[in-house]
């Protein structure tokens, strides 16, 4: 039977539009990645380009590490490798080192990569669309929460992510990262 309390396809796509569109709602953060820098050290700048946070990468660890830090340098997330596992997975964890989330990659995809994101207080997160072109959208229970795409920037090595305004940013902003180290290492 029909379900009146979900919303049709054209009501889905209006109110995404609303948020996501050119002038939308979402908060907008642009990812740049250093080319020369040491230890993978790069800035999360907001949609205006002033600098947001600072991503940390470690150097000499056995295992990928990488350190969210705020503007006044406080540690706000971890993202870390977990080693001895079959597929990909990286692990999220907050500035007083309680599990955020864990990113993995699907073991069999013999048409595209497949993503997981297992929340720990909240709803899993779906990936869907091209990581390694940086043309994704990650959502949670069947709505798009953030969008991530390249095509917005014409500088190398820089895309954009876009959040809606419900969301940890943080966390969408990590869970990026983390996609990012996986798929191009």
């Amino acid at each position: 039977m029909f379900n009146q309390d979900r919303p049709s396809r054209r009501e889905q796509r209006k109110e995404e539009r609303e948020v996501f569109g050119r002038r939308g709602t979402a908060t907008q953060y642009r990812l740049r990645e250093s080319l020369f820098s040491l230890g993978d050290d790069f800035w999360i700048e907001d949609g205006e380009g002033k600098r947001a946070f600072k991503v940390d990468g470690k150097l000499l660890r056995i295992r990928n590490t990488l350190f969210f830090e705020d503007m006044q340098g406080n540690r706000v997330c971890k993202i870390q490798e977990k080693l001895l596992t079959i597929k990909d997975t990286m692990t999220i964890e907050g500035a007083n080192d309680e599990p955020l989330a864990t990113v993995k990659k699907a073991l069999i995809s013999p048409l595209r990569d497949r993503w997981t994101v297992k929340v720990g207080d909240g709803p899993d997160l779906a990936v869907r669309g091209n990581v390694l072109d940086y043309e994704y959208t990650i959502g949670e229970e069947g709505r798009k929460v953030a969008e991530v795409s390249k095509r917005w920037f014409r500088i190398a090595n820089t895309y954009g992510v876009q959040i809606e305004l419900s969301q940890n940013d943080i966390l969408i902003l990590a869970v990026t990262v983390a996609l990012d180290r996986m798929a191009h290492p």
